[in-house]
This record gives C-alpha cells, sequence and structure tokens, in this order.
C-alpha cells in the first residue's frame, strides 16, 4: 500500500465542478489513483461538508447528491469523536488553524496519513506529520 492520502472536502468538490475543466480533471486524477492503491481515507466531516456543498454551490439534486455521498460511504470513512475534536483544539492553537481545518488534520493524522490532499493550505506544508499537497497546481 502507497503513503495513505486523506481528502479534504474541496477536492471531492472539484471532480463534479465542470467550471473549471483542469481542475476537475486534476482531483478526478489523484482520486482514481488513491482509490487505485486503496490509499484514500476521508471523514464523516468530509461527507456531510461535501453533501452540503455539493447541493448548495454545485445545484446538484438531492437524489443525485445522496447517490454520491453512498459512494462515499463506500470509501475508508473515520468517524470523528470525541479524541478527535480534543485534538484539534490543539492543533488549532498549535498550528494557527481554524477549528474545522484542524479537524481534518486530526481525522487524518488518525488514520495514519501522511499526505493531505486540500488547497486550504501552502502545497507543501507540513502540519505535525502531514504533508499539504494541493493537486490542483501543475506539479504538485
Amino acid at each position: 500500500m502507497s503513503e495513505r492520502a486523506f481528502f479534504d472536502t474541496n477536492i471531492l468538490l472539484y471532480m463534479y465542478d465542470r467550471r473549471d475543466p483542469v481542475k476537475q480533471e486534476r482531483a478526478l486524477s489523484v482520486f482514481r489513483s488513491c482509490v487505485d492503491s486503496r490509499s484514500l481515507v476521508i471523514s464523516t466531516q468530509v461527507v456531510q461538508e461535501f453533501y452540503v456543498a455539493v447541493t448548495k454551490k454545485l445545484a446538484v439534486s438531492g437524489d443525485a447528491a445522496r447517490e454520491l455521498v453512498a459512494d462515499l460511504c463506500d470509501l475508508e470513512v473515520i468517524g470523528i469523536e470525541t479524541t478527535h475534536i480534543l485534538r484539534a483544539t490543539r492543533l488549532e492553537q498549535r498550528y494557527r488553524l481554524s477549528f474545522w481545518d484542524a479537524l481534518i488534520v486530526s481525522a487524518a493524522e488518525s488514520a495514519q496519513a501522511s499526505i493531505l490532499y486540500t488547497e486550504d493550505h501552502s502545497n507543501g506544508q507540513k502540519i505535525g506529520r502531514i504533508q499539504v499537497r494541493n493537486p490542483l497546481i501543475p506539479h504538485s
């Protein structure tokens, strides 16, 4: 198995956002690669945020969004627990993250991921033992 990779919501959304075909293809490519290598992991927070954003921002119908969520739930999904929340409060302060971003990092750590695919932080940034990668920029 290759390095475990945690996906933030925004990368998943780009897979369905036809307004930027280049970013859409980059998101799809890294997603497929991680699914094929069985290295992809997400959290219940990501699934929840995805459902809200895909229906509100991308105007995907409720029925179609439920199917997409069901597909995501077939992946490895880390359930957010109280330990994640408490760890996120420490990460938020130490790395000056939003609480929600710190919760993503906390879940990624608990999944033993070494990569966080997101566009929310600087490409190559280290947050603890997690390295941020932005697959939407060339040569990331």
